[in-house]
C-alpha cells in the first residue's frame, strides 16, 4: 500500500529558507573579493533584506550589485538566492546557469540552481545539479535533504531513504527529515522502519505537522486499526479541517465497525473535499452496513461518478440497489463489477487497500 504523498508541502525548500548557511557562503566571498564600500554597502543591504524576508530588496540590491562587479562570487551567489526566494524562478534559473558556468566547483551556486530547477518542475537537471553540489561538499544536511525531496517526488523510494539516512546521520535532531525518511521506508515497504523514524520525529517534535498523520497510516498499513486510530485523532487535534486526515480516521473507524463515528468523519470529508471517491465509497459503504440503503445508493453512485473504473463502487452498489428492490439495475451494476474485476485484477472485486 503506498504511503500519501503531497501532504507536507512545506518541505520544499524548507532548507532552501534558512538563510544561514547562505550568509556566511556570501560574507567569506564579499571579504575575499571586494575592497568597494558601495559594493560592500550593497551585499549587507541584500543579506539583510534576504533575512527579514524582504525579497523584492534583496533582489534590488543584488542587481546593483552585480552592476558594479559581475565577476563577484558573492554577489552572484546572492543573486541567485535572492531570485529564488522572491519567486523568479526563470531569473535564478538563467543566473545560477550563468554562475555555474563561471564557477562550475562552487558547491553552493550549484545547490542553488538545483533548487531553481526543483521548484520550476524541472526534476532532471535539478537532479544533476543537487548531486554535483554533494560531490563537490558532501557535508551539508541540506544537500542531502533536497535531494531526497527530488527523489520522493519522482517515487525512487529507495534511493530518498539513502539520502535521508545521510542527511540524519549529519543532523539526527531534524524531526522532518525523520517524518520523510518514515515515508520513504513506507513507500519501500519496510512499515515497521517507517513507523520507528515516525514516533523518533514525534519524540524530537510532538507538535510536528502530519507526523501523527503519518504514523496512523503506517499502523493502519498493518491492520493495527486501534492505534491507527489513536494517531489521528491526535493529528484531527491539530488539523481539524484536512480531509484527508478525516477520511483516512473515518476509514479506520469503518474497519473496526464503529459506524456512527466512521459516518460524522466521512461526512466531514466528503464536505471539504467534494472530489474524493474514497471517502464517498466508505460513505455508502457505511450507510449500506447501517441500513440505510437510500442514502448508500446516492454516496457510490457519487462516488462512481469520480471513479467510474472502481470494481468495489459497483459492487457495493449492486448490493444496495438489491436492497430496494431495484434487481435489473443491481444485475446490470454487478455486471459491471465483473468486467472490471477482470480488466484489474490485482485490485478488483472486494480489494480493501485504500487508494490515495
Amino acid at each position: 500500500m503506498a504511503h500519501p504523498t503531497g501532504l507536507i508541502s512545506s518541505c520544499p525548500f524548507r532548507r532552501c529558507l534558512l538563510l544561514a548557511f547562505a550568509f556566511f557562503g556570501l560574507l567569506s566571498g564579499a571579504a575575499s573579493q571586494s575592497q568597494n564600500p558601495r559594493l560592500e554597502l550593497l551585499l549587507h543591504k541584500g543579506q539583510n533584506a534576504l533575512a527579514g524576508g524582504d525579497f523584492a530588496d534583496g533582489v534590488s540590491a543584488f542587481e546593483e550589485a552585480q552592476q558594479l562587479a559581475p565577476e563577484n562570487l558573492a554577489v552572484n551567489r546572492g543573486l541567485v538566492l535572492s531570485y529564488l526566494h522572491a519567486g523568479r524562478l526563470s531569473d535564478a534559473t538563467n543566473a545560477g546557469k550563468r554562475a555555474v558556468a563561471r564557477w562550475p566547483n562552487d558547491a553552493q551556486l550549484q545547490h542553488w540552481l538545483g533548487l531553481a530547477y526543483f521548484k520550476e518542475d524541472m526534476n532532471g537537471p535539478a537532479l544533476e545539479a543537487l548531486k554535483r553540489s554533494a560531490k563537490l561538499d558532501p557535508s551539508p544536511f541540506g544537500i542531502h535533504f533536497d535531494i531526497a525531496l527530488v527523489l520522493l517526488s519522482q517515487q525512487q523510494y529507495s534511493s530518498a531513504a539513502d539520502e535521508l539516512e545521510k542527511a540524519i546521520k549529519l543532523d539526527p535532531s531534524d524531526a522532518l527529515a525523520h517524518v520523510l525518511l518514515g515515508r520513504a521506508y513506507q513507500n519501500s515497504n519496510r512499515t515497521l522502519q517507517a513507523i520507528e523514524q515516525f514516533q523518533i520525529a514525534l519524540h524530537v517534535d510532538p507538535d510536528l505537522a502530519l507526523a501523527h498523520y503519518h504514523l496512523a497510516f503506517a499502523y493502519a498499513s498493518l491492520g493495527r486499526d486501534t492505534e491507527a486510530i489513536a494517531e489521528y485523532q491526535k493529528e484531527i487535534a491539530h488539523s481539524p479541517r484536512n480531509p484527508a486526515v478525516l477520511y483516512q480516521l473515518g476509514h479506520s473507524l469503518l474497519e473496526i465497525g464503529d459506524l456512527k463515528a466512521a459516518s460524522t468523519y466521512l461526512h466531514q470529508a466528503v464536505e471539504l473535499d467534494p472530489q474524493n471517491h474514497d471517502a464517498l465509497y466508505d460513505l455508502g459503504k457505511t450507510f449500506l452496513l447501517a441500513g440505510d440503503a437510500a442514502s448508500a445508493v446516492t454516496a457510490l453512485r457519487h462516488a462512481i461518478e469520480l471513479n467510474p473504473a472502481s470494481p468495489s463502487a459497483h459492487y457495493q452498489l449492486s448490493r444496495a440497489l438489491e436492497k430496494l428492490g431495484q434487481n435489473e439495475e443491481a444485475q446490470h451494476e454487478r455486471q459491471r463489477f465483473e468486467e472490471l474485476k477482470k480488466t484489474q485484477p490485482a485490485s478488483g472485486g472486494m480489494a480493501t487497500a485504500r487508494s490515495q
